[in-house]
């Protein structure tokens, strides 16, 4: 009986898997994110965006992906989406806003397809 690969899962074609190698890569910039849950948090956030990711050790390119609200970049540099949501909770974007951004359709036509794969 042949096994499968362990990693086998990690060539999904225009996926990022958030593995434990993504989980490291991105521990920064989720705990930025979990802290997010403050209102006080979010404040300083808008007040000085630059200074607060720098106060997470954020990297470089992390960096510049929160300034351009690169959602898709966040993802491959090691944002969970979970944690992601709390950052785009504070320009009042959803979840399913998140994934219309990942998937390249319009929030309106994600949701269909939510709605479609429910039935």
């Amino acid at each position: 009986m042949a096994s499968r690969p362990r990693y086998a899962h990690r060539n999904i074609p225009g996926t990022t898997i958030f593995d434990g190698v993504q989980a490291q890569k991105g521990y920064a910039l989720n705990k930025m994110c979990y802290s997010f849950n403050s209102a006080e948090n979010r404040a300083a956030f808008l007040a000085d965006e630059e200074a607060y990711c720098r106060k997470f050790g954020l990297s470089e390119v992390q960096r510049k992906a929160i300034a351009a609200r690169d959602v898709l970049g966040l993802i491959a540099e090691g944002g969970n989406v979970y944690y992601l949501a709390k950052f785009a909770g504070i320009f009042n974007l959803n979840v399913q806003d998140l994934g219309a951004l990942q998937t390249g359709m319009s929030v309106e036509a994600f949701r269909q397809k939510l709605v479609e794969a429910a039935r």
